[in-house]
């Protein structure tokens, strides 16, 4: 079998299954382990899949998002999905946090779900400042401009302000979640927040339900690796293998 026949075999077999291993690919292919470890690295480079230990995934078609919805059209968007979501989140919250909270309809459902009210919380969302204050919780709120679509402070004066700080554990929303493009945003001044904030966190977690899978837009705030992601459900095989992420259902 030519070279490029059998590469052609290696994406098809991929594409159908999501995944395959080495050795999956040298018993369908009857070839040896170092062909078909060439094939994958020759493969990756064009970007016909994506090589990863052990074997392969196939590439994942991305819809890209431009530009942020209104907050009130979000919030009906997904609704038991980010219920789920928050709910779960709320449980990780212990009395000794400092927590931090991003803005977003998602994470508005985990202030929603909030019981802990000896925790400290900081958020830069205006909305879920005022919720955390109805709760009696001790809320923080740093500097700068306000910005109108999501209602969170964004500017060098919050990212400086949240650069002072160190949170136990941290929760963000996102408009995008993939394995290559991370977590993206679509805004500069909410991209600088988010990512400063991250940094500052030992237990980060981003909240996101399955509809923003494959999902890309203009700002990548953090690697994919770089936290622990909470969702309703995983049904692509290729996010299957990864070891950060919580289902957490309906």
């Amino acid at each position: 079998m030519i070279a490029e026949e059998r590469r052609r075999q290696i994406v098809e077999l991929v594409n159908q299954q999501g995944s395959m291993s080495v050795n999956d690919l040298m018993e369908c292919l009857n070839a040896s382990e170092s062909t078909v470890r060439r094939d994958l690295s020759t493969l990756h480079r064009e970007g016909r899949l994506r090589r990863v230990h052990g074997g392969a995934t196939r590439v994942i078609a991305s819809e890209f998002v431009m530009s942020d919805q209104s907050y009130a059209g979000r919030q009906e968007q997904h609704v038991l999905e980010k219920q789920a979501i928050g709910a779960y989140a709320a449980t990780l919250i212990g009395p000794d946090d400092f927590v931090f909270i991003d803005g977003g309809t998602t994470t508005e459902c985990l202030v929603d779900a909030i019981t802990e009210t000896n925790a400290i919380y900081l958020t830069n969302s205006l909305p879920h400042a005022q919720k955390l204050l109805a709760k009696d919780c001790r809320t923080l709120l740093p500097g700068g401009e306000v910005k109108q679509a999501t209602e969170v402070l964004v500017g060098s004066e919050t990212v400086n302000h949240i650069r002072r700080y160190h949170f136990t554990i941290g929760f963000w929303g996102t408009n995008g979640i993939g394995l290559e493009s991370g977590y993206t945003t679509p805004e500069f001044g909410e991209a600088a927040v988010k990512q400063i904030a991250m940094e500052q966190t030992v237990r980060p977690f981003v909240l996101g339900d399955s509809s923003k899978f494959s999902k890309v837009s203009l700002i990548t705030f953090a690697d994919f690796a770089d936290a622990t992601l909470v969702t309703d459900v995983v049904s692509d095989p290729v996010y299957r293998q990864s070891g950060n992420i919580v289902e957490v259902g309906q």
